[in-house]
């Protein structure tokens, strides 16, 4: 069942091994920006772990912004979701 982003929402910190992730409404498909202290070597990875949460949460019309410091997958996929949650307007 598509979840549908109804307003803007953030989840996560600018603490080290930590991100920042803003969800917001978009009118048609996954808009996602990365800005991150790894991004040379994980901007693919980063990408497709976001992709994934979006897809296990049924998202999909979105913008994303991710600001990361280095966080690991599962620190990602928790920050997606709690974002989506709050946006979205869904108890986790």
């Amino acid at each position: 069942m598509p979840r549908k982003i109804n307003k803007e929402a953030r989840a996560g910190s600018f603490e080290s091994n930590d991100l920042i992730v803003t969800v917001s409404p978009a009118d048609s498909g996954i808009n996602i920006g990365i800005n991150s202290v790894v991004s040379d070597m994980y901007f693919d990875s980063i990408k497709s772990t976001v992709l994934e949460e979006l897809k296990e949460l049924g998202v999909e019309n979105a913008n994303v912004t991710i600001d990361d410091r280095g966080a690991l997958p599962f620190a990602i996929k928790a920050r997606v979701k709690t974002a989506v949650m709050r946006g979205s307007g869904d108890e986790l």
